[in-house]
C-alpha cells in the first residue's frame, strides 16, 4: 500500500510538472506550478523532510503562487491591443532547457557521490536539537545570510519598477478595494490565530519542524490577509519602523558574524555556550524581516492613486 502511494505521488509530480511547461495558457500554468508545489511538499513529507515539505509549501507552493497570479493579474492590466501574444515553440529556449537537463543527467551518474560527515557530535555543540537549523545557522551561516541578503535585493528590483512620482503613495492601496463580506470576517478572526502559529513555527525550529522562513512566511500571510480586510493601513515605504524591519535579520546576522570574529573566533562561528541564545536571536530577527520583505514582494511596487502601474 505504502509503495502504490509513493508511485501514484512520483506519477502525479511528473504529470503536473508536464502540464505546467507544455500547457497551452500563462493562467493554467501558474494553477499547474501551485499544484506541482503541493505534491512535492507531500513528496518531502513522505521522506521525512518536513522543514522542507512545510517551506516548499508556504513559500515554493503558496507565496510563489501568490506572486505569479498578482503578476498575471497586473501583466492582463499592462497588456494593450498593440500588444500580440507570442505563441509556438521557442526553439532557443527549448535547446537550452534539453541542454541544462543534459548535463544535469550526466552529473548525476558520472560524477562520484558526495561523501557526507557525520554531524551527530558536532549538532550537540550548536546549543538547538534541529540539525536542519543547526546547520542552516551554525555550520552555513554563509549560505543562509547571503539567502536574506538576496531576498531583500529581489525587494528592491521589485521597487525599481516603480515611477519617481510615485513613491509618495502608499503600497497597495489597490487591496483595500477586494475587502468586505467574507474576508473582512477572515481579517478579524485568522491574524491573532496566524500571529500565533507563526511565533510557534520560529520558536519551535531551534528544537522540532519550523524556523524563521516558515514563521516567517505565515506571518507574512497574515498581514496581507489584514490589508485586504482593510484591518492595517496600507504600509508606506517612508515608513522608519519598515525599513528597520527590512534590514534587521541580515543586519542581526552579519553584526553576530562580527562580534564573534572579534572575539577571536571565526567569522560567522558562534561559540558552544551562547549558541542557542544567538541562533533564536537571529531566528527572530530573521523571521521579521522575511515577513516584512515576503509581504512587500506581494504588494509589489508603488502605484498612483488610480492604481495604474
Amino acid at each position: 500500500m505504502t509503495l502504490a502511494l509513493d508511485l501514484a505521488l512520483c506519477a502525479l509530480i511528473v504529470c503536473v510538472s508536464l502540464a505546467t511547461v507544455a500547457g497551452g495558457g500563462i493562467f493554467r500554468a501558474i494553477i499547474f506550478f501551485i499544484t506541482y508545489g503541493l505534491f512535492l511538499a507531500i513528496g518531502w513529507a513522505r521522506l521525512g523532510a518536513f522543514d522542507v515539505a512545510l517551506a516548499e509549501a508556504a513559500i515554493g507552493a503558496g507565496l510563489t503562487g501568490v506572486l505569479l497570479l498578482a503578476a498575471h493579474g497586473r501583466l492582463r492590466r499592462m497588456r494593450t491591443k498593440a500588444v500580440v501574444q507570442r505563441t509556438g515553440l521557442n526553439l532557443p529556449a527549448a535547446l537550452a532547457a534539453t541542454a541544462m537537463t543534459g548535463a544535469l543527467g550526466w552529473a548525476w551518474f558520472a560524477l562520484p557521490a558526495p561523501s557526507v560527515p557525520d554531524l551527530s557530535q558536532s549538532i550537540a555543540q550548536t546549543g538547538v536539537g534541529n540539525p536542519v537549523t543547526a546547520v542552516l545557522l551554525n555550520f552555513r551561516a554563509w549560505d543562509t545570510l547571503l539567502e536574506s541578503i538576496v531576498l531583500l535585493a529581489a525587494l528592491l528590483g521589485v521597487w525599481m519598477l516603480a515611477r519617481e512620482e510615485d513613491w509618495n503613495t502608499p503600497l497597495g492601496p489597490r487591496y483595500h478595494a477586494l475587502s468586505g463580506g467574507v474576508l473582512v470576517g477572515f481579517g478579524r478572526l485568522l491574524p491573532p490565530v496566524g500571529l500565533i502559529f507563526g511565533a510557534y513555527l520560529v520558536w519551535a525550529g531551534a528544537e522540532s519542524v519550523g524556523g524563521a522562513f516558515q514563521g516567517g512566511t505565515v506571518l507574512a500571510a497574515v498581514g496581507l490577509v489584514a490589508l485586504m480586510a482593510n484591518v492595517l493601513p496600507a504600509p508606506s515605504i517612508s515608513q522608519a519602523g519598515l525599513r528597520i524591519a527590512l534590514v534587521l535579520g541580515p543586519g542581526v546576522f552579519l553584526c553576530t558574524g562580527l562580534l564573534a570574529a572579534a572575539l577571536g573566533s571565526d567569522f560567522l562561528s558562534i561559540a558552544p555556550e551562547v549558541a542557542k541564545a544567538m541562533i533564536l536571536t537571529i531566528e527572530i530577527a530573521l523571521s521579521i524581516s522575511i515577513a516584512v520583505t515576503l509581504a512587500l514582494l506581494v504588494l509589489g511596487p508603488p502605484v498612483d492613486t488610480q492604481g495604474a502601474p
